[in-house]
């Protein structure tokens, strides 16, 4: 299949699921009061979907792939954020599993297509064809 917009990357189509979640996560009663942490978790999720749709318009498959990595460290984030979340109680262990896994999903999504990229890269190279 033929990528031609943003939203046909599947890993952004996770990363907007992710930030979905975590979105829904943070209108939770005590979870809305901890506006530091709120800030910090949603901008993580919402930095994951954001750096791939970003990357997708860079000039060469490796400046999308240094946007890619950016991705891919913001699920990271949100994983970590979400062990605070849980130990402040201010999400059920199901909800922290589920979101948790999610953002491994994205995470591990986004690591295949990073892999691929480098592959086509160096394909390419092989070929002796320009990038992109």
């Amino acid at each position: 299949m033929r990528i031609e917009r943003f939203e046909d990357i599947e890993a952004w189509q996770l990363a907007r699921e992710l930030t979905r979640k975590v979105y829904g996560l943070t209108k939770k009663a005590k979870f809305t009061r901890d506006f530091g942490l709120k800030k910090q978790i949603q901008d993580a999720a919402g930095s994951s979907m954001h750096n791939i749709a970003e990357g997708f318009d860079a000039e060469t498959n490796p400046e999308f792939i240094r946007f890619l990595r950016y991705a891919k460290r913001s699920c990271i984030e949100v994983q970590s954020e979400l062990y605070v979340a849980l130990d402040q109680q201010y999400i059920t262990n199901a909800e922290f599993q589920d979101v948790y896994d999610h953002a491994g999903r994205t995470r591990a999504t986004i690591r295949g297509f990073i892999k691929y990229l480098l592959a086509y890269e160096q394909d390419q190279r092989k070929e002796g064809n320009p990038e992109r």
